[in-house]
């Protein structure tokens, strides 16, 4: 790792739970998979929601191991290679590639860009001012973190009270204020377990899950950041799981202030933001909009943490040779501590697919789509990759987080989970599409193994060459 230059050891205890904190992001997540889940099942869909996080702590509790063990930016590019092979590794590190490419563009433009017009006023419908707005917060998003990683983690750090007050004090403000009004149907906390759904049953229960599927996820991050971490080895694997469990506390008790406050079931369905026309309905459109400009401020700390992780796995990738300008790549800016040219080429990256989804906003929903099963994907692999070397990874190093001899017990009940996730992203109609997206993905990464990368790996140009002395 000399060869390549260090990271600072800068983000102590708080700040790595900041970074998986707030890329799961449970207000970004809540609100914009909301409407998803309660049209596709109605309002019983929030019990799916600690099935999620019941599954996906789970799969956190192996990752945290290997967090423990092997702490290198990259993280399950990193695990996957040592797990198996370079290969491998390189399998995983582009679908987490492509992951970042397709998600932060999609967020910055079909999230956070009609939420910011609204909150001051502008035209929410007007397309150029919407990528307008996505493309100054990608760009200032990446320039926070080439400035200096303590001022992303800053942004981070103020986004974990912004997610609780802005999502999880205004459920309970709203439930209060549901408690003391009711609502015009007089309905009461049974309404919690209504099923109202057209759909076949086993349909109505994936749609339902996915609230929680696809909010509860990333909080592998904070392992991408393990080399600029204080104490690696224990704080990382600690935060990971702190932050999925306070996730999906914090998730569900909002999830059933909004839920049980909905004033009108039929109307709110047909909202395209139901969670502000559920706050709009009791407190009012000044109360709403404060809520709005926190939703706001919680996708742009997404934002700023996900080019963090990007990069990282980008600058990891490259330190290896794995990827195209990896000479280039895997520089570490001497006086920011920051790997800009990995951050100026994941900025590009998705500037060029922001381009791309303004000129055909169908296929560019499409592509975000994907995104739901990238993740789920790479869990998936690097869970194989556990099941069948566990040892290569620990039983050779000295790791500060270890499942014993409860770890294949979680690990086959987390395969088993992610397995079905996966069946659900992938085998309905719905989502053929977005699976096709994924594959036309791999086979471009597909095409720079068989052109230039097998031949490096051949030659010893390219492999792993950071070694786990962190």
């Amino acid at each position: 790792m000399d060869d390549f230059g260090r990271f600072p050891r800068v983000l102590r205890r708080f700040a790595v739970f900041a970074v998986a904190f707030s890329i799961v992001s449970i207000t970004t997540g809540i609100f914009l998979n909301y409407s998803y889940g309660i049209t596709q099942m109605g309002p019983a869909a929030v019990w799916l929601w600690p099935v999620a996080t019941v599954g996906q702590l789970l799969v956190v509790l192996v990752l945290a191991e290997l967090a423990g063990h092997v702490p290198l930016a990259g993280a399950n590019y990193q695990w996957a290679a040592r797990l198996v092979d370079a290969r491998f590794g390189y399998l995983v590190g582009a679908l987490g590639v492509l992951y970042g490419a397709v998600g932060l563009p999609g967020i910055a433009l079909l999230g956070l860009a009609p939420l910011t017009a609204t909150v001051f006023g502008l035209d929410a419908e007007d397309a150029r001012l919407l990528v307008f707005i996505a493309v100054l917060a990608l760009v200032i998003a990446y320039l926070i973190n080439i400035v200096r990683v303590q001022l992303a983690a800053r942004v981070n750090n103020v986004a974990v009270f912004a997610e609780i007050i802005g999502t999880v004090v205004l459920s309970i403000i709203v439930f209060v204020a549901w408690v003391q009004g009711g609502t015009p149907d007089g309905h009461g906390l049974g309404f919690l377990f209504t099923v109202s759904t057209d759909e076949p049953l086993v349909s109505a229960l994936v749609g339902g899950a996915l609230i929680g599927v696809f909010t509860l996820v990333g909080f592998e991050a904070a392992a991408d950041m393990a080399e600029e971490a204080v104490d690696a080895r224990r704080t990382v694997p600690r935060m990971m799981i702190l932050s999925l469990v306070v996730s999906g506390v914090l998730g569900m008790i909002a999830l059933v202030g909004f839920t049980a406050a909905i004033p009108d079931l039929a109307q709110i369905r047909e909202s395209p933001v139901p969670l502000a026309a559920i706050a709009e309905y009791w407190l009012g459109p000044v109360l709403t909009r404060v809520f709005l400009a926190i939703v706001v401020f919680s996708m742009f700390a997404l934002i700023v943490v996900a080019a963090a992780a990007n990069s990282r796995l980008i600058f990891a990738m490259a330190r290896d040779g794995m990827l195209p300008f990896s000479g280039w790549l895997r520089q570490i800016n001497p006086r920011t501590a920051t790997p800009v040219p990995a951050l100026l080429g994941s900025l590009l990256v998705c500037l060029v697919l922001l381009a791309y989804g303004t000129l055909d906003g169908d296929a560019f929903a499409v592509l975000v789509g994907a995104t739901a099963l990238v993740p789920y994907l790479v869990y998936l692999l690097t869970l194989g990759g556990y099941l069948a070397r566990r040892r290569a990874i620990v039983g050779s190093t000295e790791g500060g987080f270890t499942l014993g001899a409860a770890a294949m017990p979680i690990a086959v009940a987390a395969m088993a989970w992610l397995v079905v996730v996966v069946a659900a992203l992938t085998l309905p109609e719905a989502f053929r599409a977005a699976d096709y997206v994924v594959l036309g993905a791999l086979v471009l990464f597909g095409v720079w193994y068989v052109a230039v990368l097998r031949r490096r790996l051949a030659d010893g140009t390219a492999g792993l060459m950071a070694k786990v002395d962190v």
